[in-house]
């Protein structure tokens, strides 16, 4: 698990945090998470990303788009709560669905915000966690 502060609390679309992992077992699956942290005046339920992965001794980037949600009218806010600070572990690979690394090698993961508000205020940490499936 890696992630940033996010300067200010109020991340830029400009400002896209970027996380290497080493992946050595290509055999196993693999299951991605975003990792969000935010106060209580975080403005919406939920959060636009994208997220760029570069592969080990690859020049192109593939990109993926995610609207994922952070709260409910019914339930309020999903992610786990202390005083005013909320975080979120949200999985970026489908349920059921098994995710490989195709390579060995170092990937670059980098994560842009594409909500409609630049800065996007309220944001305090950012970050991915990669684990095995077991």
């Amino acid at each position: 698990e890696k992630s940033v502060t996010i300067p200010s609390h109020s991340w830029k679309m400009s400002y896209k945090p970027s996380f290497t992992f080493t992946i050595k077992d290509t055999s196993s699956a693999y299951q991605l998470f975003l990792i969000l942290r935010h106060n209580d005046k975080y403005n919406y339920n939920n959060i636009f990303i994208t997220l760029y992965t570069k592969q080990p001794n690859q020049d192109s980037i593939q990109s993926a788009r995610y609207d994922l949600r952070l709260a409910t009218n019914e339930k309020g806010w999903l992610g786990t709560g202390m005083d005013d600070i909320y975080e979120h572990r949200i999985a970026l690979t489908p349920a059921g669905q098994k995710f490989y690394f195709r390579k060995s090698g170092d990937y670059t993961f980098s994560l842009e915000q594409i909500m409609r508000e630049d800065p996007l205020n309220n944001v305090l940490n950012v970050g991915l966690r990669i684990e095995k499936k077991q």
